[in-house]
C-alpha cells in the first residue's frame, strides 16, 4: 500500500447524537472511493464499521472504529463513533486523535442532547470541526431548523458551505464554495453539476459574500485583499476556511444524504482540500510540558489511544504516530513499564478487515498485535529519548454495581475478564470493597452495564449476576466520656482485684498527649477509609 506523507493524511472522527447516521456516511464514504464494490447497511448488518457480534445484534454503534479511504491523492482515516452516551470513552478516544471533527446531525431532529455531550469535548480539546447534516432528502427535514439548532450551539461562526434545494422534482445541493449546484437522480451517486437557478442566485449570492467575510477575518493578507477587492477567489476561500478550523473559530456547514449517497463526494472533496492534514495540526504536549513537534526526521513517538481485546487475535492496540515514523519490526520502549516492545505485525484496519503495512509515518494512524505491556493511553518512543504524550482524561463513573459470578467456581475467570474490559474500555472502574466485601463494577449507565454483561458472557463465558454495593455505615466520637470497672474475687488466699479505667475522647490532628497519665505505651491503627485510632496503655496503679 502507497505511504503518504503528512500533508496528505486527513484524520477525521465521526461523531454526533445517536442515529445521526455516522456508520452510514461513512460506509457510503469507502464505497464512492471503490474501496468497496457494494454498500451495507446498518439494519442489513453488514456494513465494514458495525461488525462486532454484540453490534450487530443491537443494530447500534458500540465501539469506535478505524476505517481508511482514498480519495484524489490523499488519504483519509476515519474513526466511526457510537453516539449513545454510555460509550463516550470511545468519542473521547477517537477525538484526541482526530486533525478533524466530522459532527453529523439528524436531519429530522437537529442538534440533540448527544451532540452537545460531544460538543463540549471537541471545545475542550478546541479540534477543527465542520457539521454535515444528514438525511435532507428525507419528508421530515427542516433546513432553517437545523441550522439555527447548530448556531444555538456553537454561534455565529457556523457558516454554511451548502444548503438543499428541490428542482423539478430531484434532490439538489447549492454550494456557496463554488458557486454550483449539484442536481442527483433518484440513486444518488454522482450529481450533474449545473449553474445556480435564477431563483437562487440571491440567497447564494448573500450566502458566498457571508463565507468570504468570514474566510477573510482569520488571515491578514486575505482582510488586505478582501478590502481592496471586495472578493476573494475560491483558493484564497479555502486558505482562510483552514485557517478559521485551526483557530476553532469557522465551522463550516454541509448537507448530505448518507443512505442515498447525495453529498458524499462534495464532502470528501473538501476533507482534501480544506480541512487540516496531520502536518497542519498544533504541536501536541508532553506531560513535561515539553512540545512534540509532529515532524518525520525526528525520535518516534508513538500514542497508543485504543485496545481491543479480540478472541481469536488477541490485543490489538491502535495508536497515532506522533513524531517520527515506525517501520515494521521496529524497537520501541513504553513509557509507563519501561519495558521494550517490538511491532513485529503492523498494520492498519478497515473495521476487522487488517492490511499489513511496512512503514507508516508521522500523522498516520495503525495497528499493531500482541504487545506485552501496552494499553491505552501509553507513549511509546524511541531508546535514546524518553517522552510521555499527556493521558486522554475520561470522565468519572455514574452508575455502580455489585458484579459476582454466577459459579463460584468463575470468580478467578470473572476478574481476568474484567480487567480486560477495563483495558478495552477504561470508563469501566473495577474496584473492590473491603468492608462490604464485594466486587464493585462502574460505569456510564445502565445500557453500559448491560454490555458489559453481554461480553462476559458472550465473550469469556462467564455469567454474572449484580446487586446493590453495600453502605458502610460508620460512627465516630463526637465528645468525651469516662467508665470504670472494678473487679474483686475473694476465694480464698490472697483473692484477686482489679480496677479499669478508660476514657474515650475525639481525636485531631496534633492533640497533646493526655495529662495525668502514666503512659506506657501507644498504638496507631489507619483504618481503610481513612480514619484513625490511637490507643493509649496507661498503668495507673499496680501491687
Amino acid at each position: 500500500m502507497k505511504v503518504y506523507d503528512d500533508k496528505h493524511i486527513k484524520n477525521v472522527v465521526f461523531v454526533g447524537a445517536h442515529n445521526s447516521g455516522k456508520t452510514t456516511l461513512a460506509e457510503t464514504m469507502l464505497f464512492e472511493a471503490g474501496l468497496i464494490n457494494r454498500r451495507g447497511s446498518v439494519e442489513n448488518k453488514n456494513t465494514v464499521a458495525d461488525y462486532h457480534e454484540i453490534e450487530l445484534e443491537k443494530s447500534n454503534s458500540i465501539f469506535a472504529t478505524p476505517l481508511h479511504t482514498e480519495w484524489r491523492n490523499y488519504k483519509i482515516n476515519i474513526i466511526d463513533t457510537p453516539g449513545l452516551d454510555d460509550f463516550i470513552g470511545e468519542v473521547i478516544s477517537s477525538i484526541r486523535v482526530a486533525d478533524t471533527i466530522v459532527t453529523l446531525i439528524n436531519g429530522q431532529q437537529g442538534v440533540e442532547v448527544g451532540t452537545e455531550i460531544i460538543w463540549n469535548y471537541i471545545d475542550k480539546y478546541r479540534k477543527p470541526t465542520l457539521f454535515v447534516i444528514n438525511q435532507i432528502d428525507h419528508p421530515g427535514f427542516n433546513a432553517e431548523k437545523n441550522l439555527n439548532s447548530i448556531r444555538n450551539l456553537v454561534g455565529n461562526n457556523a457558516v454554511q458551505i451548502q444548503y438543499p434545494i428541490k428542482k423539478d422534482g430531484a434532490q439538489c445541493i447549492i454550494d456557496v464554495l463554488k458557486m454550483k449546484m449539484y442536481k442527483f437522480s433518484s440513486e444518488g451517486g454522482k450529481p450533474d453539476k449545473l449553474e445556480i437557478p435564477e431563483d437562487q442566485k440571491e440567497k447564494a449570492d448573500y450566502l458566498h459574500n457571508e463565507l468570504v467575510e468570514k474566510a477573510a477575518e482569520n488571515d491578514e493578507d486575505l482582510m488586505e485583499k478582501f478590502f481592496e477587492n471586495g472578493s476573494l477567489t475560491e483558493d484564497e476561500m479555502r486558505k482562510g476556511i483552514k485557517a478559521g478550523m485551526l483557530n476553532h473559530e469557522l465551522f463550516p456547514v454541509f448537507c448530505v444524504s448518507a443512505l442515498n449517497d447525495m453529498g458524499s463526494g462534495r464532502l470528501m472533496g473538501f476533507i482534501d482540500n480544506v480541512c487540516p492534514a496531520a502536518a497542519d495540526v498544533k504541536i501536541g504536549e508532553s506531560t513535561a510540558g515539553q512540545d512534540i513537534n509532529p515532524v518525520r526526521d525526528e525520535p518516534t513517538i508513538l500514542f497508543v489511544f485504543k485496545t481491543v481485546h479480540q478472541p481469536n487475535l488477541g490485543q490489538v492496540s491502535f495508536f497515532k504516530v506522533k513524531r517520527g515514523e515506525i517501520k515494521l519490526n521496529d524497537k520501541l520502549v513504553n513509557s509507563r513499564t519501561g519495558e521494550t516492545e517490538t511491532l513485529n505485525q503492523l498494520f492498519i484496519m478497515d473495521g476487522k478487515q487488517r492490511i499489513s503495512v511496512s512503514r507508516l509515518t508521522v500523522g498516520d494512524i495503525g495497528a499493531s498485535l500482541k504487545l506485552k505491556s501496552t494499553e491505552t493511553n501509553d507513549t511509546l518512543h524511541t531508546l535514546e529519548k524518553e517522552t510521555i504524550v499527556k493521558p486522554i482524561q475520561y470522565p468519572q463513573p455514574r452508575f455502580k454495581k455489585a458484579i459476582m459470578a454466577v459459579n463460584n467456581k468463575d470468580e478467578e475467570k470473572l476478574s481476568e475478564a474484567l480487567k480486560k474490559i477495563h483495558s478495552q474500555d477504561p470508563t469501566v472502574e473495577i474496584s473492590y470493597s473491603k468492608e462490604g466485601r464485594q466486587l464493585i463494577v462502574a460505569c456510564q449507565g445502565e445500557l453500559h452495564l448491560a454490555i458489559v454483561e453481554w461480553i462476559l458472557k458472550n465473550v469469556y463465558g462467564v455469567e454474572v449476576n449484580f446487586d446493590k454495593p453495600k453502605i458502610s455505615f460508620r460512627e465516630t466520637i463526637q465528645r468525651s466520656a469516662n467508665a470504670n470497672y472494678r473487679h474483686k474475687k475473694q476465694s480464698g488466699g490472697s483473692g484477686q482485684f482489679a480496677q479499669v479505667h478508660i476514657k474515650i475522647e475525639p481525636f485531631y490532628e496534633n492533640m497533646p498527649e493526655p495529662e495525668g497519665f502514666n503512659i506506657r505505651g501507644k498504638e496507631e491503627v489507619k483504618l481503610p477509609w481513612g480514619g484513625k485510632l490511637i490507643f493509649y496503655n496507661c498503668i495507673v496503679g499496680g501491687a
